[in-house]
């Protein structure tokens, strides 16, 4: 069987970055609007098709109007330690 390429704790990564999106009320076409991007790129992102960088990271914390210290918080509050890359 392939090995994943995300590992578990960059899924929850994604899951927590697309509930913060679904909280401030914002659809995915909206949020790729406000990125520049066609909604098929956060899509990817969610989906784990797409992986993002540190960049793409601040980029979309900033589209959602929060800081991305935050995401990273809650990241931490929901992956086990030590985290596996």
């Amino acid at each position: 069987m392939p090995k994943s390429m995300f590992t578990d704790e960059y899924k929850c990564m994604v899951s927590v970055l697309g509930d913060v999106r679904r909280e401030q009320g914002i659809t995915q076409v909206e949020l790729a609007t406000l990125l520049s991007k066609p909604q098929s790129f956060i899509s990817k992102i969610e989906n784990g098709d797409r992986r993002i960088d540190i960049v793409e990271l601040i980029a979309i914390a900033d589209a959602l109007k929060v800081r991305p210290s935050s995401i990273l918080e809650r990241l931490e509050r929901a992956v086990s330690r030590p985290i596996a890359i």
